[in-house]
């Protein structure tokens, strides 16, 4: 039986007391980490909980987020002197794509959201809509970025809450609003824009106006029958499977629309009737996402020495792999195989690319890719605004800064790892822990190893078999790896974290095959 971690003895860091594998935990909660007993609704019907109210003047809420940040996560925030990383040869990575909040309230009530259900609950105090004063601005700094830069390309994700709560003439506005901006001032710069969406609200009025606009449709869905996706229901507790596939339907008849699908897997459901259903709406694309859960909080069937989230993946690899015809794309299984050839890949989920993703709120703050909202109240923020600062300032912010040191921001376990080019630590998100940080192996290690050599072996297979030109894919095996020999990044270990006067979903689509026609998805 193949064991679930590499063997040989992993190779300590200078930075890491415990270099070893994490137990398992017992979760634990606090009032920053435990969301409320009743979150309350979060449709535009309904007036924010808390309006025009805000904690104090802004450069306190930036001390307090400055406070918060450098307690439950000391990885980063405390412990990384970007200075010092600069310094050591690790230059930014200017940002690539703009996830942009047109709406932060939801017309459903998806039990396991992690923008309304998980520990941070920021969106009471967001407006409902983004003004288009703030898209203006938006327009006007990510146009500076572009050119600051010489991007050959940007990508827009509308995202929310719902972002289809807008009416069908609003809908295109952003889009159009950058475009204009960055025509003018980067025009060598190519914009692609997608919407994530549940689905419920799509319309021909809407497809119509998206279609003219250039703007792909991204859907989440758990599953393509209602007993997937029981999780999914409005305000009321009433399913909204049923509006969803409507929409699907008239999606599909769009094909030049159509983005794919996102499905968060759900081991209480089979795998490959989950995944057979799914391609019943023709999807160009299905992303198969790890639930949003870390060491403090771990996902549903965590436990020592099992692999459930592998078993399921698997069965799905199987299917796909084993087809006779390529039914549709399955991004994770096409992102480890890219990683294992030694392709390029732009993803923030898998590999060590850099981070290059950043969420503008309604209100126009400026935060980090929103999954971080998953971890602790105020996970994704960074205290800055498009009135006061630059993309280029967030570069800086040590929570984007760790999120592009590649090898350096990870674990010494996952550092000394013969995985980890592929799995790269795993998503971000998945190795926080209460009070340490992001500096942990993903809680998904054991599933992410397992499912990784699997495909490995199976494409080593195919290239033996097919008599492919080029080296073959190295054999999955269990031989002691050598030690990094990256240089660490510098640490300030015993200075706090400097005041900051400067916030899934990251590009899924494999770099060697990102177009215009494969936008990447950021989860809804």
């Amino acid at each position: 039986m193949r064991r679930a971690v590499t063997s040989g003895t992993p190779l300590p860091a200078p930075d890491d007391p415990d270099p070893t594998p994490p137990p398992d935990p017992t979760p634990t909660a606090s009032p920053d980490t435990a969301p409320p007993a009743d979150p309350g609704p979060h449709v535009d019907a309904h007036p924010d909980p808390h309006p025009g109210t805000h904690p104090g003047p802004r450069v306190d809420a930036a001390v307090a987020q400055q406070l918060r940040h450098a307690r439950h996560a000391p990885w980063p925030y405390t412990r990384l002197d970007v200075a010092a990383a600069r310094a050591a040869g690790h230059r930014p990575h200017p940002i690539r794509q703009f996830v942009l909040k047109t709406r932060s309230r939801c017309n459903l009530a998806c039990t396991y959201c992690y923008v309304y259900e998980m520990a941070d609950q920021g969106w009471r105090d967001q407006p409902p809509a983004m003004t288009p004063a703030t898209i203006a601005r938006a327009a006007q700094r990510i146009a500076e970025h572009a050119a600051a830069h010489d991007l050959p390309r940007i990508d827009l994700v509308l995202h929310g809450g719902e972002p289809l709560l807008s009416a069908p003439a609003q809908l295109a506005a952003p889009v159009e609003a950058v475009r204009i901006a960055v025509a003018a001032a980067a025009p060598s710069t190519r914009v692609t824009a997608t919407v994530q969406t549940n689905g419920t609200l799509l319309t021909r009025g809407r497809l119509t106006a998206l279609a003219a606009a250039g703007i792909r449709v991204g859907v989440s869905l758990d599953g393509g029958l209602p007993a997937h996706n029981t999780r999914r229901v409005d305000h009321a507790g009433r399913p909204g499977f049923a509006s969803a596939a409507r929409g699907l339907r008239l999606l599909a008849r769009h094909p030049q629309s159509y983005a794919g699908v996102l499905c968060v897997i759900d081991l209480d459901q089979d795998p490959i009737e989950t995944y057979e259903s799914l391609l019943a709406f023709d999807p160009p694309s299905v992303g198969l996402l790890l639930p949003l859960a870390n060491w403090s909080a771990p996902p549903p069937g965590h436990r020592t020495g099992r692999t459930p989230y592998a078993d399921w993946l698997l069965a799905v690899f199987e299917r796909w792999w084993h087809d006779g015809v390529r039914r549709t794309r399955i991004r994770l299984f096409e992102e480890i195989i890219a990683l294992l050839l030694g392709l390029p890949t732009t993803t923030e989920t898998l590999g060590l690319t850099p981070a290059a993703t950043a969420v503008i709120e309604t209100d126009g703050s400026i935060e980090q890719a929103d999954s971080l909202k998953s971890a602790y109240e105020g996970a994704a923020a960074t205290g800055m605004t498009l009135d006061t600062h630059s993309f280029d300032q967030l570069l800086d912010h040590p929570g984007l800064a760790a999120r592009q040191l590649g090898r350096d921001a990870l674990a010494g376990w996952c550092r000394a790892c013969e995985l980890v080019d592929v799995c790269g630590g795993g998503h971000y998100p998945h190795r926080y822990r209460a009070g340490e940080g992001f500096r942990r192996p993903s809680v998904y290690c054991a599933d992410l190893q397992r499912l990784i050599r699997h495909i490995a072996a199976a494409v080593q297979r195919a290239a033996q078999t097919t008599r492919t030109a080029g080296a073959p894919v190295a054999e999955a095996t269990d031989t002691p790896v050598a030690g990094p020999t990256d240089t660490p990044v510098a640490e300030a270990s015993d200075t706090p974290v400097a005041e900051t006067t400067e916030a899934t979903e990251a590009a899924e689509v494999p770099a060697a095959e990102a177009s215009a026609d494969q936008p990447p998805a950021v989860a809804s």
